[in-house]
């Protein structure tokens, strides 16, 4: 048994560096050119598309998105809050994440400057500006310094003020 294996993987070996010529083709190797004459029912093969295995595909797959979050009567045990039902009547709305959170986070450069930041603002961001600057001032004492960005309709608020924020957003019902 040994041998015949070693005496195929060496003609084997020899076909694929050319040793072995055909007389009438000087460039055909001999084990190619018997590889080639297969019979025709060889030759044609069908495939056949099966559906009932898809089914162990698809769930290898990752979806495309992230699923819609079920519906919640309040806080869950993780802490995370649904939407209300229909947006608040504002000149402004903010629309959650792709994760389904409030896009307010925290910004830390230059070492020790800390900002936070309000994105995906809708509409009337100077309306939002107006509101988020009384607000911070009842709760915190003192009015702090925001920046508005209108082309990527963002906000900036000087100091770590996430929670504060994202506890008066989710009261709006955001």
């Amino acid at each position: 048994m040994a041998a015949c294996f070693t005496l195929q993987s060496t003609v084997f070996c020899g076909v694929l560096r050319g040793t072995f010529r055909s007389p009438g083709h000087p460039f055909a190797a001999v084990g190619l050119r018997l590889i080639s004459n297969a019979s025709p029912e060889e030759k044609k093969s069908v495939i056949v598309e099966s559906t009932e295995e898809y089914k162990f595909v698809e769930r290898l797959i990752p979806p495309s998105r992230v699923p819609d979050p079920p519906k919640h009567a309040g806080t869950t045990p993780s802490g995370w809050t649904p939407p209300a039902d229909s947006p608040p009547p504002l000149p402004y709305m903010i629309r959650r994440s792709r994760m389904h959170n409030i896009p307010v986070y925290c910004d830390l450069t230059h070492g020790s400057r800390k900002t936070t930041l309000v994105r995906k603002v809708e509409g009337d961001i100077w309306a939002l500006e107006k509101d988020v600057k009384q607000y911070l001032k009842e709760a915190m004492g003192k009015e702090l310094p925001t920046q508005v960005n209108e082309v990527t309709m963002t906000l900036k608020v000087k100091g770590h003020v996430d929670n504060e924020l994202k506890e008066w957003l989710l009261s709006k019902g955001f």
